[in-house]
C-alpha cells in the first residue's frame, strides 16, 4: 500500500470519527479534547496525502502551524462571521479560542508524528524481507 492510499483510508477514519465526537457526544471537556486531536491528526494526515515524500517533522511542523493559526484566528470575529455564513465553517475553524488547544493540537501531532514513524518502519520491514 502506498503511503498516499494509507494517508487516504486514515483521513477517512479520522473524520468519521470527528464527525461521530460532533453529532454524537455531549458537549463537555471530553469531546472537546477529542473534536481538536482528531482535527490536529486530520490536519497532519491530510499534510501527508499532499505531501507523501515531505519529511515527517515537517509535516508536523506545517500540521501544528496550521491547528495554532487558526486557534489564534479565533481571537477574531472572522470564524463566527464565516460560519454564520456558511455552517460548515464551524468544522474548520472553530467559533471560540481556548489556549487549552493549543496544547491538545501540539500533543496530538506529536501522537500523529509518532504513529507515521512507526507505520513506515513496519513497511521498511516488511518491503526488506518480503
Amino acid at each position: 500500500m502506498t503511503r498516499r492510499l494509507a494517508a487516504v483510508l486514515a483521513l477517512a477514519v479520522v473524520v468519521a470519527a470527528g464527525l461521530a465526537v460532533h453529532r454524537l457526544m455531549p458537549s463537555s471537556v471530553a469531546s472537546d479534547v477529542a473534536g481538536d486531536a482528531l482535527y490536529a491528526v486530520a490536519v497532519y494526515t491530510g499534510l501527508v496525502l499532499l505531501l507523501p515524500r515531505a519529511r515527517p517533522l515537517v509535516l508536523a511542523a506545517g500540521a501544528a502551524a496550521w491547528c495554532v493559526a487558526v486557534e489564534l484566528l479565533q481571537l477574531t470575529v472572522l470564524p463566527i462571521a464565516l460560519a454564520e455564513r456558511m455552517p460548515v465553517a464551524a468544522l474548520v475553524l472553530g467559533s471560540g479560542f481556548d489556549a487549552r488547544d493549543l496544547v491538545v493540537y501540539v500533543l496530538a501531532v506529536a501522537s500523529a508524528l509518532g504513529v507515521d514513524g512507526v507505520v513506515t518502519r513496519v513497511r521498511a520491514r516488511r518491503a526488506e524481507t518480503g
